[in-house]
C-alpha cells in the first residue's frame, strides 16, 4: 500500500475541478487604521474612536483569510464601516471588488450572490423566508455553507445577538460562522444624532 502525498494528489484533484482545501480571500492592509479614519471622516465628519474600530484595523490589516461579522447595537457605525469603506479600502489595496447586498435581497438573488468571491450582506437577521414554487431555501445557511467549502470571503453585519442568530439559522450556520469570520461587538447606545 502506498503513502498518498497529499499535497500532490490535492493538486491533481485540482485539475479536475475539485479543491480539497477551500481558496480563501486575504487581505493584508498596511495602512488600514489611516483608511478606516478617512472613510469615517468622509461619510460621517467628526467622529468618536470606539474601540471595535481597532478591531476593524486589526482584520484589515491581516485578516488571514477569515470574513468579518460584525454584531451589536444600532447606530454604532457598523453599516457604514462594512458597505461603504471596506469596499474602497479592499479594491483600492487589493484590487479585489466586493460584492455588497441588503440581507432582503438574499431571497431574490442568492443564486448570483453564491457566485461571488467577497460577499457583503448587511443587516443579516431581516430576510424573511424563501418559499418559491413550494421549495424551501434558508439563502443565509447556503452562503455559510459555502463560504465554508470554498473560501468566499465574508462581510456582515446583524443587529442580532449570538443567540438569536442560533435561533434563526440554527447551531451549525453559527458554528460555520465562528469558524469562517472574526467576530467584532459593537457595544455600547447609537452614536446617530
Amino acid at each position: 500500500m502506498a503513502i498518498i502525498d497529499f499535497r500532490h494528489a490535492a493538486e491533481r484533484l485540482k485539475d479536475f475541478g475539485f479543491r480539497l482545501r477551500p481558496e480563501r480571500v486575504y487581505i493584508q492592509i498596511s495602512d488600514a487604521k489611516v483608511n478606516l479614519q478617512n472613510g469615517l471622516r468622509f461619510f460621517i465628519g467628526a467622529h468618536q474612536w470606539l474601540p471595535e474600530y481597532e478591531e476593524i484595523v486589526s482584520w484589515l490589516t491581516n485578516n488571514h483569510g477569515r470574513g468579518l461579522l460584525c454584531i451589536g447595537h444600532l447606530g454604532r457605525g457598523k453599516t457604514i464601516i462594512c458597505t461603504k469603506i471596506i469596499p474602497p479600502i479592499i479594491i483600492d489595496s487589493c484590487n479585489l471588488i466586493t460584492n455588497i447586498y441588503d440581507a432582503t435581497d438574499l431571497n431574490n438573488l442568492i443564486d448570483k450572490i453564491l457566485k461571488n468571491r467577497i460577499v457583503c450582506i448587511d443587516d443579516i437577521g431581516t430576510e424573511g423566508e424563501y418559499v418559491k414554487y413550494g421549495e424551501h431555501r434558508v439563502p443565509f445557511a447556503e452562503l455559510v455553507d459555502l463560504a465554508e467549502k470554498k473560501g468566499t470571503l465574508l462581510i456582515l453585519t446583524t443587529n442580532l445577538t449570538v443567540d438569536e442568530l442560533r435561533v434563526k439559522y440554527g447551531e451549525r450556520v453559527v458554528d460555520r460562522l465562528r469558524a469562517i469570520t472574526n467576530v467584532v461587538y459593537f457595544k455600547g447606545s447609537s452614536l446617530r444624532k
